[in-house]
């Protein structure tokens, strides 16, 4: 039987045991909770930088939701416009944060390949627009031709002053078609579908007058040293251009203000000078026509306007094709001055006066105060035709049998010409016309029927025929 005392020390001992055992067990458990402290502090932080970079990610996502449609209703369409209306501007990033990141060059990129699209389809709907127009201008163009020629054919047939004046009228208004639909065809890249001979530059400049309304505005002042004429292919080319210019001069200026017309020559060409005394140009008006009259760029009929003008556009693509120039500019009177170069080689050439004399419409030199010149001042390729070789003029204006052809001068003398008939004879017929007085219009009618009476009966004559009565000729 053991003892208390031994009793009570394994019961001690028992109970030291259990403490040790106690306070390893809690010295451990103090150690897990302090790992799962830092744990947990751990996972809080990360949980803390997951939430907040979940933040940044949707802020990121709904500011590039909010590029793309920024991009497809707002940058796109005026993208689209900026393509035909040069001055609308692209707004950029609305996030300034975007720039130079993916983000801007993917969006870049999408404008890019937009903008070529977009380029391109205007370039293939412009130029198939283009091509309806040319075979059109060029049908109704030669119907008109057509009908020009039975008009003047007409014009000779017909003796009654009044038929005459009719078919005039008539003639002038198809005219007016014509020089439309050959500016029109000639934007569109057609031919200006006339050929015509080497003509003088002060003939040339009086036909393209006279195609125009207010050409009895038009006073031109020629101011050559040498009988200077353009070469047949680009004889109608500049009349063309001429005529454009002339008639933007005569639409912007008043019905009774005068529009000049000045034929000056320099050292390698020739220049037609035309100022008005208009409304002027604005600074982007002017470069706006300096850019049509240039040529450089490739046109399309969506920049002409609506309706379009199509005037200097034309100028330009003949400018482009032949070799002149055009400059356009504020004139000293207020209004616009407008420049038309030929340089002498190679449009220009001499002609001889004496084998193809220039028509009576034709304005004379004007030499009073112009400087002595000696010599021809055309450029090296300016070549003077012979007598055998000289083409008969261009119908820009009729042609006339006694003009004067020019003669040869002594050092330090102003250019003269040389006069087919004694100079008594033209003083005394110069003096018989000044003291007549001025016809009225139904006596010229009247004679010019007398006139074309002669000329039927003389044909009748000559082929062994009874002379037709007029009466019997004239048609209303």
């Amino acid at each position: 039987m053991t003892s208390i005392p031994e009793a009570l020390l394994w019961c001690l001992s028992a109970g030291t045991a259990a403490a040790v055992v106690l306070a390893a067990l809690s010295i451990r458990a103090r150690g897990q909770r302090a790992g799962l402290r830092s744990r947990l502090s751990a996972a809080e932080e990360q949980n803390s930088a997951t939430l907040h970079s979940n933040t940044e990610l949707s802020a990121r996502l709904r500011a590039t939701e909010a590029e793309i449609r920024h991009l497809a209703g707002t940058r796109l369409p005026d993208l689209t416009l900026a393509l035909a209306h040069p001055h609308v501007p692209v707004p950029g990033l609305m996030d300034a944060r975007f720039a130079g990141t993916e983000t801007d060059q993917a969006l870049s990129a999408v404008l890019e390949q937009v903008s070529d699209a977009i380029t391109k389809e205007r370039a293939r709907v412009d130029a198939a627009a283009q091509s309806t127009l040319r075979g059109a201008t060029t049908t109704i163009q030669a119907l008109l031709y057509q009908l020009q020629s039975a008009l003047q054919e007409m014009q000779h047939r017909y003796d009654d002053p009044n038929v005459a004046q009719d078919l005039l009228n008539a003639d002038f208004l198809n005219e007016q078609a014509l020089r439309r639909i050959q500016a029109t065809g000639v934007v569109c890249g057609a031919w200006p579908g006339l050929t015509r001979e080497d003509s003088y530059l002060a003939e040339l400049v009086v036909g393209a007058t006279s195609r125009l309304r207010g050409y009895e505005r038009v006073q031109v002042s020629n101011q050559l040293r040498d009988p200077v004429a353009v070469v047949a292919r680009a004889v109608e080319p500049v009349a063309i251009v001429v005529t454009e210019l002339l008639a933007n001069a005569l639409h912007h200026s008043h019905r009774e203000l005068p529009v000049t017309i000045t034929l000056q020559q320099g050292n390698r060409g020739a220049s037609v000078i035309v100022d008005d005394y208009g409304v002027g140009m604005h600074d982007d008006e002017l470069k706006a026509a300096m850019e049509l009259l240039s040529g450089d760029d490739s046109l399309l009929l969506t920049q002409l306007g609506d309706p379009p003008r199509s005037g200097f556009a034309a100028a330009g693509q003949l400018v482009r094709q032949y070799g002149f120039g055009v400059h356009v500019e504020p004139s000293p009177y207020g209004g616009v001055r407008a420049v038309v170069y030929i340089p002498g080689d190679p449009l220009l050439t001499v002609l001889d006066e004496s084998a193809q004399p220039m028509s009576v419409m034709a304005p004379l030199p004007h030499r009073s105060g112009v400087p002595d010149r000696a010599g021809s001042a055309l450029p090296t390729g300016a070549t003077t035709p012979s007598p055998a070789t000289a083409a008969p003029a261009a119908p820009a204006a009729p042609s006339a049998a006694s003009y004067e052809a020019p003669a040869p001068q002594a050092e330090g003398e102003l250019p003269r010409r040389r006069r087919r008939k004694p100079v008594s004879e033209l003083d005394e017929g110069a003096e018989r016309t000044a003291s007549l007085p001025p016809r009225s219009p139904e006596e010229t009618g009247s004679r010019w029927a007398a006139l074309q009476r002669g000329t039927e009966t003389g044909r009748a004559a000559a082929q062994s025929e009874p002379p037709r009565s007029p009466e019997g000729n004239a048609q209303s």
